[in-house]
């Protein structure tokens, strides 16, 4: 407002007005606890006032399991009688008393092969035939076991390309320059479009699907990772743009029953039913604990706390059971959400939920494809976000679709109890 809008107001409007000011600016600042900022940014507790390290009092030992195969056993066995001195013979029966495990790693050196291309002179009418180009000969010295590893390090790892040369260099003693490293990697994806396409097709049947969506950096421009999680397949999605447009591109018309997300405007109406992330709204009741309407907040993490509560016992709970408890938990946030007070802060997220009332518990109806909350997908954009910092995101929009290829089809396998750089390598060919 500019000075003659301020000087129109009257008296009690101004102090309104000074009175919400106020109140803003001294407003606790927002943590990972209160809002959806990362817990990076979270300011570390002092010393004196943080955790010990160590064990906790209580904490039950662990010890390593012995490895079920392996690879050599050496039998230690005693040489003489401890009693009388006579020499074993080694036919004696023995017993062992306790497996003592010791792990290594063999040195680890690149296994290279010359293939040589040779020409025979025809002793009886001395013609020179020269053999066929081997295949190696065309494209890259490097095999698929190379560009498993540099896949691996570089997707899943995090490597910048100067960490991931400097792997080869000093670990395998192999110098490859961040040229050729870049190419290999750009050759090897394309093994992974018919994998991606088999997971777009399964997420394109799917009955639920949940999805979010996080910043990302192409090219030094802003842009978003997206990601579609069903039961059966994972899909990464690059993008210049957050609109609705991308889902409605992924999903090629395909509308699922059930669709979790948050509360942005973009993830609204994409399922015939819609599930509200819980996790989200948990949150913003933490903050009105701090800045809003205490009494308000404490009854709204009450219900939430019933609400998570059930979502883990819900497997073990019989379809009954689950419909009352949902009815119960539903009459109770409606009430809740009557609330009407001149707090801005706490007016926000009644409004929120409000908007929300009929997607908070639609979990309960379908408890084997719906969860309460979108940590799934949360999980599958923490390293997209962790990569941003560490290499400041994608050079090309070619390489974050290559990236969203992998992750795909490496992902949808992992759903399936599948080791990641296995995976890798099987598509590879290695």
């Amino acid at each position: 407002m500019d000075r003659e809008q301020l000087q129109a107001l009257s008296k009690d409007e101004l102090i309104d007005k000074f009175l919400q000011l106020q109140s803003k600016l001294g407003l606790p600042g927002k943590t990972s606890k209160t809002s959806s900022l990362p817990p990076s940014t979270d300011k570390k507790a002092k010393r004196s006032h943080s955790k010990p390290g160590g064990a906790k009092p209580g904490h039950k030992p662990f010890h390593r399991s012995l490895s079920p195969h392996p690879d050599e056993v050496v039998d230690h066995a005693p040489e003489a009688c401890r009693r009388c001195g006579a020499a074993f013979s080694g036919d004696e029966a023995t017993e062992v008393l306790k497996i003592y495990e010791q792990i290594d790693i063999p040195a680890i050196t690149p296994h290279v092969v010359h293939h040589r291309r040779l020409a025979c002179v025809c002793s009886g009418c001395g013609a020179l035939t020269k053999a066929a180009a081997p295949a190696v000969s065309i494209g890259t010295p490097f095999g698929p076991g190379i560009a498993s590893l540099a896949l691996y390090l570089k997707h899943f790892q995090l490597f910048a390309y100067e960490r991931l040369q400097g792997v080869f260099k000093d670990i395998l003693g192999l110098k490859i320059s961040e040229g050729a490293l870049h190419n290999l990697l750009a050759r090897s994806a394309k093994a992974f479009t018919p994998g991606y396409e088999a997971a777009l097709a399964c997420l394109r049947r799917a009955p639920a699907v949940a999805s979010d969506e996080t910043g990302l950096r192409i090219e030094g421009t802003n842009a978003w990772r997206w990601v579609f999680r069903s039961n059966d397949a994972v899909v990464h999605v690059a993008d210049y743009s957050r609109a609705a447009r991308v889902i409605e591109e992924t999903m090629n018309g395909h509308r699922p029953e059930y669709w979790l997300s948050d509360r942005y405007s973009s993830q609204q109406n994409k399922g015939l039913r819609h599930q509200t992330c819980l996790a989200h709204l948990a949150r913003d009741i933490a903050r009105i604990g701090q800045v809003g309407d205490q009494k308000l907040a404490k009854k709204l993490t009450a219900w939430m706390d019933d609400v998570f509560t059930l979502s883990k016992r819900i497997g073990t709970l019989t379809h009954a059971a689950i419909e009352d408890s949902a009815q119960a938990l539903q009459g109770r946030i409606d009430k809740l959400l009557t609330w009407n007070k001149p707090c801005p802060e706490t007016w926000k997220v009644v409004s929120k939920m409000k908007n929300a009332s009929d997607q908070l518990l639609t979990f309960t109806s379908a408890p084997d494809l719906v969860e309460a909350t979108n940590n799934g997908c949360e999980r599958e954009l923490r390293p997209s976000v962790i990569q941003n910092k560490v290499t400041n995101g994608h050079r090309s929009k070619r390489g974050a679709d290559d990236d969203c290829k992998i992750k795909t089809v490496v992902n949808t396998a992992k759903l399936k109890g599948q080791n990641p750089y296995h995976t890798i390598r099987t598509t590879l060919g290695a």
